[in-house]
């Protein structure tokens, strides 16, 4: 049976590893910007929805998605750390059954993972979510139940859903072939190693 997941973008924090010279969701990659990659990704998956929760640079950010059929969600504190944009993101996932937890800097990620995972959390309705891993080390997106939305939007500050999925029960390890789940553009040099690839 087809589940509603909904594929989440955090796309709201400053990038300050990056450097203050330009937001790095907005440098380009094959002639697109890195956030419109990450969502084109999305939208060539069985996701139901793609939702981008914006915050630092807003208006940017949506400029560079302009045309694409997603919806927007801004955090007004996106300051305070990603636990908020998670918060943010799953409130706007409504109904969903389960939600993909992408990062708008992680531009290498393909469709078809993002369906591996969709297919697995299908396949097992048990489990509180789905994990990518190349190569026996776990990567991102995750694919979480609705089941685990609450514990999630309990998290504070700049922290993520990785402890969680460390110790909830019911997570699924899904072995993919896909070295994009491993790889975010958090400096120039990692800009480099993507247009060299």
């Amino acid at each position: 049976m087809s589940a509603a997941v909904a594929a989440i973008i955090l796309a709201a924090g400053r990038g300050a590893r990056y450097g203050a010279q330009s937001n790095k969701l907005l440098v380009e990659i094959g002639g697109q910007p890195i956030l419109r990659c990450v969502a084109a990704a999305a939208l060539a998956s069985r996701a139901r929805r793609t939702i981008v929760v914006t915050g630092h640079a807003r208006h940017e950010a949506e400029a560079a998605l302009h045309g694409l059929c997603v919806d927007f969600r801004h955090n007004p504190d996106f300051a305070s750390g990603l636990a908020s944009s998670l918060r943010v993101g799953l409130a706007a996932a409504g109904g969903a059954d389960g939600a993909l937890m992408m990062l708008g800097d992680m531009p290498g990620v393909s469709p078809s993972t993002l369906d591996a995972l969709i297919a697995a959390f299908e396949a097992d309705k048990d489990c509180a979510a789905i994990v990518p891993a190349f190569r026996g080390k776990r990567g991102n997106p995750a694919l979480l139940s609705r089941a685990l939305f609450e514990q999630v939007a309990e998290l504070e500050g700049d922290t993520g859903a990785r402890d969680l999925l460390r110790s909830a029960k019911g997570v699924v390890q899904l072995p993919v072939e896909d070295a994009g789940i491993l790889a975010d553009v958090d400096t120039p040099a990692d800009l480099l190693r993507f247009r060299r690839s």
